[in-house]
């Protein structure tokens, strides 16, 4: 069936390209549902589920923070302390504008 697309308007264009994408999605999930049920076939046959194959299916590992030692003590206050790492804590930065050096503040 050949559709003589120069004979067409604007809108009959229009509403010919919509209806061929909505006739293309649906081809596009029958498709996925024929994959989909043979899938489910093998996995009865074998006696399985989609678990059993993909295990890690949507599960993402968890990162473990480590705990890093304390490089920096604040003199005023010994507990506060700092590993170096990150935003320098606002204890810090005051020492720093008072006066003291980096190598001061080191445990």
């Amino acid at each position: 069936m050949a559709v003589d697309i120069k004979n067409l308007n604007q809108n009959q264009l229009a509403d010919l390209i919509a209806k061929a994408q909505a006739r293309q999605n649906e081809l596009s999930k029958e498709r996925v549902g024929k994959v989909r049920e043979k899938i489910q076939a093998i996995l009865k046959a074998e006696r399985m589920t989609i678990d059993d194959v993909f295990p890690s299916r949507g599960a993402k590992p968890k990162r473990t923070g480590v705990t890093v030692a304390a490089k920096f003590r604040d003199p005023a206050n010994p507990e506060n302390t700092w590993s170096g790492r990150g935003k320098r804590p606002r204890w810090f930065n005051d020492a720093l504008k008072a006066g003291k050096k980096e190598k001061d503040l080191l445990i």
